[in-house]
């Protein structure tokens, strides 16, 4: 495939934008090469500023659930524009999306949308910290909150491709508030809470993580994080900007039967557009500002038409009955056909699945944290990722990500992926 167009746009983009993107993982720098600039997209398709169509396995890094331009929510979007596109005051679609989100995801009452998953973790930690009155948090290392200063003490995906884990600009004081622990390993987060007695205001992990590759708990992680939090006087709070709406209608608490005091949202809540939320039980929400003392603004939060897409794409959600069943199906088809495909090479993988999350790990041993995704063989990545592109799919320019599949998928394009997966394994 030719990339000319897309190469001129980068360099051209490069002349006013840092690094030519405005988000670092765009940028190709950890796969090498130039990165292709989107025209538009239909589907499970992309199709880029060369007229090359491209079968899309991160579907704008997941909110694509049901394919992109998917014709009631573009319907929605373009419905609502007629009307005017922001207010900065309340509309009654902000309470309808409201009432569906918490009538579909367990153990919440409340929920308050703002612009973005970053956004809406930040938010949670701060309510979390006016909730408890205290100041420590635990993060685990390899998950990613999005790029507040609490969240950027160690994180995977972009962070960890493309500098140092600890960014610079977070401040010392910052840092000493924000405990690492180990993706997975339950002893670790114990000796933590025995080092900060009642000093521990929030946990918050990604439940499935996302940004080392998909990465599922392991049997009696989560109990053992609920457990902990429970003896602690410490709030659980699940990012689930990535899980939410994608993996159950109820995300990884309905998945795993496991209660979280708070959720944070992004990505398919809303439908396409940039939306993010967090949600918990009315005695925790209600001391957020302006009924409690916790701060949190945002002008264009419930942005209408935000919110018309979301409510469009979780009210397809919420009424097909076999979506979950379709998706989880589909990456169980892609699993094993990639899997097929590269075991018939001297090629030392491991593949990761949890519903419609999926990731290929080129290293012979199990990955279940940040320190063994890192082990994988990178200089094979990046010859499986052009290697793809070259026939026509597109997967995440990292191997610290997760593929996202959308039901938009055909078994046809499946097949297509494999022969592709096949085809690329005898350059490896």
């Amino acid at each position: 495939m030719l990339y000319k167009r897309s190469s001129e746009l980068f360099i051209e983009a490069n002349k006013v934008i840092p690094g030519g993107v405005n988000s670092p993982v765009r940028a190709f720098k950890s796969v090498g090469g130039t990165p292709i600039f989107v025209k538009s997209a239909k589907g499970p398709y992309l199709y880029d500023e060369d007229g090359n169509q491209l079968i899309d396995y991160i579907n704008s890094w997941g909110p694509m659930i049901l394919g992109h331009a998917h014709k009631p929510v573009i319907d929605a979007i373009i419905e609502r524009a007629k009307l005017g596109t922001s207010f900065g005051m309340p509309t009654e679609l902000e309470t309808k999306i409201a009432k569906l989100a918490v009538s579909m995801v367990p153990n919440i009452d409340k929920i308050r949308f703002v612009n973005s998953g970053t956004e809406a973790c930040m938010s949670a930690i701060r309510l979390a910290r006016g909730y408890t009155k205290r100041d420590k948090i635990i993060k685990f290392a390899g998950c990613y909150h999005g790029h507040s200063d609490s969240f950027l003490i160690e994180a995977g995906s972009g962070a960890i491709t493309f500098g140092s884990p600890n960014s610079p600009g977070v401040t010392q004081g910052t840092a000493k508030d924000t405990l690492l622990a180990q993706y997975n390993d339950i002893e670790n987060v114990k000796s933590l809470f025995e080092a900060n007695k009642n000093q521990i205001a929030a946990l918050i992990i990604e439940p499935v993580a996302g940004n080392m590759g998909c990465i599922a708990p392991k049997d009696g992680f989560l109990e053992g994080l609920r457990s902990l939090c429970d003896a602690n006087g410490t709030l659980l709070i699940f990012d689930e900007v990535m899980t939410g709406f994608r993996l159950a209608k109820g995300g990884v608490q309905e998945l795993y039967g496991i209660k979280a005091d708070m959720v944070c949202f992004g990505k398919v809540i809303g439908g396409g557009l940039p939306v993010g939320a967090f949600a918990a039980k009315s005695s925790i929400m209600d001391y957020l500002a302006p009924i409690g003392p916790v701060y949190q603004a945002g002008t264009l939060s419930g942005n209408p038409l935000a919110m018309a897409a979301g409510y469009e794409m979780l009210k397809e959600l919420n009424s097909d009955s076999e979506i979950y069943k379709r998706l989880e199906e589909k990456t169980a088809y892609l699993h094993l056909g990639i899997y097929k495909a590269l075991s018939d090479k001297n090629i030392n993988f491991t593949i990761n699945r949890v519903g419609s999350m999926i990731s290929v790990h080129f290293d012979k041993n199990e990955v279940v944290d940040f320190e063994t995704a890192k082990k994988g063989d990178n200089e094979t990545f990046k010859k499986f990722f052009h290697g793809l592109l070259k026939e026509g799919i597109y997967i995440a320019p990292s191997a610290y990500e997760t593929w996202f599949i959308t039901d938009a998928l055909s078994y046809k394009d499946l097949d297509f992926t494999i022969n592709a997966v096949a085809k690329v394994s005898e350059n490896l």
